[in-house]
């Protein structure tokens, strides 16, 4: 990565108008990147964890037990690596805003995103599975609760790093001499 950035710093100077059109939208498929892997990460774990919460709750009923609330916290709490995607993709386009040149570090911008995306979506699908299997535990003994979502909060702790490193990486590259 280093060697990249390197070779960055070098091309950021031989951006011409030619190329322009292509680095920028290079940039932005990076930014862009990062949000929507992050999505499909963040919709398999919300869906994995929802369907284990209806069928908890489907269990409640069968037994005549109230259904919890509280699950939908469990439901929900993948969701977050969409935003952490959205910031990302946010610092991609205000980074480049500010100075147009760092269009021809594209490939930084590109793999950043596509890394960041992907490490951001697992969290989100692990965190999902663990919020399919806090569901089930917590319907069953409505203990726990607390510690559960401990649980998925060291999951989410991955992406809110991951989104952190990300933001210095890109925050490292060259500007135009």
């Amino acid at each position: 990565m280093i060697e990249l950035i390197t070779s960055a710093a070098e091309a950021v100077k031989t951006v011409t108008p030619a190329n322009l059109y292509f680095a920028k939208a290079m940039t932005l498929t990076g930014g862009f990147a990062a949000m929507a892997i992050a999505a499909i990460g963040s919709a398999y774990g919300a869906g994995r964890a929802c369907s284990a919460a209806i069928g908890a709750w489907k269990k409640c009923y069968a037994q005549n037990k109230p259904a919890p609330f509280q699950l939908l916290v469990f439901c929900g709490a993948p969701l977050s690596q969409v935003i952490y995607g959205m910031i990302l993709m946010f610092v991609t386009i205000s980074n480049t805003a500010s100075d147009p040149s760092l269009y021809a570090a594209w490939p930084v911008y590109l793999i950043v995103g596509i890394a960041a995306g992907i490490a951001m979506g697992i969290s989100a699908l692990w965190q999902g599975t663990a919020g399919a299997a806090a569901s089930d535990a917590f319907s069953e003994s409505g203990k726990g609760f607390t510690n559960q979502l401990m649980a998925l909060g060291i999951i989410e702790t991955v992406a809110i790093f991951i989104m952190a490193f990300a933001i210095v990486l890109l925050g490292s590259v060259p500007m135009a001499a």
